[in-house]
């Protein structure tokens, strides 16, 4: 059973930076595909980004390219999300998700989930 923890959300204004962990325990990051998913009130979850396991090629939502960048710490078992020139439209909750197969963008695909981390951007 893998849980994951989220950390780092917080209120930061426009243009700022922020950046979220999610820790993982039982197994490594390496061994699995992590992602992350955000959700607004009133809005469907949406991908944002994904490392995939073993080689840890990433993929970005076109909306976040470019100012977010998803990494991982192997040795620390820890996953990461450094979110750069924030918006008021990045505002959402984060969640970091985990599945044992190829990378996806699709929230259904993903086994393993966090309970989400509030990120508030001011303008």
């Amino acid at each position: 059973q893998v849980q994951l923890v989220e950390s780092g959300g917080g209120l930061v204004q426009t243009g700022g930076s922020l950046r979220l962990s999610c820790a993982t325990s039982g197994r490594t990051f390496r061994g699995f595909t992590a992602a992350w998913f955000r959700q607004a009130p009133g809005k469907e979850r949406e991908f944002v980004a994904a490392i995939s396991r073993n080689y840890g090629t990433t993929f970005y939502a076109d909306s976040v390219k470019g100012r977010f960048t998803i990494f991982r710490d192997d040795a620390k078992t820890t996953g990461y999300l450094q979110m750069n020139s924030l918006k008021p439209e990045d505002t959402a909750v984060y969640y970091c998700a985990a599945r044992d197969g190829l990378a996806s963008t699709r929230d259904n695909d993903y086994n393993y989930w966090g309970r989400g981390t509030q990120v508030t951007i001011s303008s």
